[in-house]
């Protein structure tokens, strides 16, 4: 069994997306065996509870700097015996100790088609915003793995979603998450768990 944490910050929409698809049987092979949220009373705890899955706070603004923060999550993660680390609107940046501990075990999904409005500083509404800003037709989801440059490792699965002359950056977004978001993170969670990736 490919135990699987998943990494949050705050709604849980993503790890939602996960619950149901786990509840369901999609994630043969896996299980969602911890939640790790980098802030307090963020919502998607709530979620894990209700779906009876372990929590665990590794809370940023309590660490001086990153590499004590990142010593504590990959100890967090160590103790659960975790197999694959999915970022689910982790808003925190890993470090070195748990990005070589997960080396090609971490995926991440992004709100866009990266190459383009991704990297620092694109995260959330922020990139639906650039991508309106910009006047694309065209948008979408990536899932890649997680290397230590931010959004830079190699593209797992992308799936296209149309702009709509109408959308704002909150319109979009929620298109995206429910068009692509969604589906691509279980399907690419799904997929390693069958070790085809």
């Amino acid at each position: 069994m490919i135990k699987i944490a998943v990494l949050v910050s705050g709604g849980g929409t993503n790890l939602q997306a996960l619950i149901d698809a786990w509840k369901e049987g999609s994630l043969e092979g896996g299980e969602l065996s911890l939640v790790v949220s980098s802030m307090e009373g963020a919502a998607a705890l709530d979620r894990a509870q209700k779906a009876g899955i372990k929590t665990v706070i590794v809370e940023r603004k309590k660490y001086n700097n990153i590499c004590d923060f990142d010593v504590s999550l990959a100890a967090a993660l160590s103790e659960y015996n975790i197999d694959l680390v999915v970022l689910a609107g982790f808003l925190s940046v890993l470090g070195e100790n748990v990005l070589k501990l997960f080396e090609n075990r971490i995926i991440n999904v992004h709100p866009s088609l990266i190459p383009s409005f991704c990297g620092k500083g694109f995260y959330g509404i922020r990139v639906h915003k650039a991508a309106l800003d910009k006047g694309v037709k065209v948008t979408g989801a990536t899932v890649h793995f997680v290397n230590n440059e931010i959004d830079g490792g190699k593209i797992i699965l992308q799936k296209a979603v149309d702009v709509l002359p109408d959308d704002t950056p909150e319109t979009l977004q929620k298109r995206v998450m429910r068009e692509a978001e969604w589906v691509l993170i279980v399907k690419a969670v799904a997929m390693f768990c069958r070790k085809e990736i």
